[in-house]
């Protein structure tokens, strides 16, 4: 994967994979990048944990019916199928690694936000 290519997923933040491959099914590594102010949509990823590892900034994940604040070196688990967003409450980017296993697959992402 390119590191150097940042992209906006639909989730409303942006992504770059530092490591997603189909020859390492068991995880994969993106660096998030969630703006000021914004709060991601409110999604599941089905047979997938993921965990935040916050490198900037600092917010308020939501996992299931827990508010969590985070800020530099936190680390949030979330397990697989569990309802699950985060806000970005500071005043710069929040900035954090997403480590899922198995590796993200975007057909495991559930938007679960009504609009």
């Amino acid at each position: 994967m390119n590191q150097d290519r940042e992209y906006f997923f639909r989730e409303g933040c942006f992504i770059t994979e530092w490591h997603n491959t189909p020859n390492d099914e068991d995880q994969s590594i993106a660096r998030v990048r969630v703006e000021v102010g914004v709060t991601t949509r409110l999604h599941s990823l089905q047979s997938t944990v993921e965990r935040y590892v916050i490198l900037e900034g600092s917010g308020v994940a939501t996992v299931g019916s827990d508010q969590i604040e985070v800020s530099i070196g936190d680390v949030v688990v979330i397990p697989s199928n569990c309802p699950q967003k985060i806000k970005n409450t500071g005043p710069e980017d929040l900035i954090f690694l997403a480590i899922c296993t198995p590796r993200f697959k975007e057909e495991n992402y559930q938007d679960l936000q009504q609009d």
